[in-house]
């Protein structure tokens, strides 16, 4: 059975487009609070679990030994821009380890953010593994094997102890098997692996609570989600989503971005994890949809809300600005 239609995209008063999804939010007991569609489907979480994967980096003990704060641990939760802040805030935690850009086994590519890109064309400049949305993770992994004695060399590589690290944390976190026959290979190269969606939604309830997770643990995961609320900008950028959504409510909402439509988010306050899926892939729906679910758990705070159905329903507009349309989502989801 298909999942429905959650979002629509308007040009006038005619539907253009329409997206299908799914949604899932449990609760910290690991109760369903919300769920739609198929969210036992097996789905690449792809960038929004970086917190989960950034697990070991405070676990081991080497965000302190290299005196990391809140600035350096959302990074490492990040999916940013390429804008100069992220760039030097990477460099920076990759030297604390005495190493530079050339230990990055990410890959390059030209910074997300325009203006970055722009700036960095002007100056003659090319991108480097540091531009890559994915190098404050990396840079994570990077000086956890530092501190521990691992070598670092081949980090991305499934056998490696690090992913062995990061897979034994999302396996403990989400409940869910990872398993070689749903293993994928990430845009920066890591191991991915496909687990139901309500898996998880259900593993950033425990992120956001603590539960079943043991002391340690959930003292690491509550470090890593108020990093990231702390410091939306690092973990994504100049007009992303992800930021604007953290800064409407600060300490209030935890959301990440994955490719291929993914966002998992926790509400703290509540003690639920979110995670949903736009079937094509479209950032423009998911964000949508991760918006309007945040308004609807969330509608207690009207005034919250009313910013969160805003993000919920952006415009459609023409080259010179004017408003021809929008994006909204359907009844299925509100």
């Amino acid at each position: 059975m298909a999942n429905p239609v959650l979002v629509e995209v308007l040009r006038g008063a005619v539907v253009e487009s329409a997206h299908r999804g799914a949604v899932a939010v449990v609760d910290a007991d690991g109760k369903t609070v919300l769920d739609i569609g198929n969210t036992a489907r097996p789905v690449f979480p792809r960038s929004a679990v970086k917190a989960i994967q950034a697990l070991p980096l405070v676990e081991s003990g080497a965000a302190d030994a290299y005196g990391f704060g809140n600035r350096e641990l959302a990074l490492a939760c990040s999916s940013h821009s390429g804008e100069p802040e992220h760039v030097e805030l990477a460099a920076a935690m990759l030297a604390k380890a005495g190493l530079d850009s050339s230990a990055l086994e990410c890959g390059s590519h030209w910074p997300s953010n325009h203006h970055a890109s722009i700036q960095l064309a002007r100056a003659g400049g090319e991108p480097n593994p540091l531009h890559n949305n994915c190098s404050g993770k990396h840079a994570g992994f990077i000086c956890t094997c530092c501190h521990t004695g691992i070598d670092h060399r081949g980090y991305v590589g499934a056998g490696h102890h690090m992913q062995e690290m990061i897979k034994e944390a999302m396996e403990t976190v989400t409940g869910a098997a990872h398993n070689a026959s749903h293993c994928g290979t990430d845009g920066c190269s890591i191991p991915t692996y496909a687990v139901p969606l309500r898996s998880f939604a259900a593993g950033f309830a425990r992120m956001a609570t603590g539960n079943t997770l043991g002391l340690e643990r959930a003292k690491a995961a509550k470090r890593l989600v108020e990093a990231c609320m702390a410091e939306p900008f690092l973990v994504a950028g100049t007009d992303r989503i992800d930021t604007k959504l953290m800064q409407a409510a600060p300490g209030r909402i935890f959301v990440k971005i994955g490719a291929e439509g993914v966002f998992c988010a926790a509400l703290p306050e509540l003690g639920f994890g979110i995670a949903l899926k736009c079937d094509d892939g479209a950032e423009r729906a998911a964000g949508v949809m991760i918006a309007a679910v945040l308004a609807k758990l969330l509608q207690a705070d009207a005034e919250l809300a009313v910013k969160l159905v805003e993000f919920a329903n952006p415009p459609v507009e023409s080259r010179l600005g004017a408003r021809v349309g929008l994006l909204r989502p359907t009844a299925a989801l509100v």
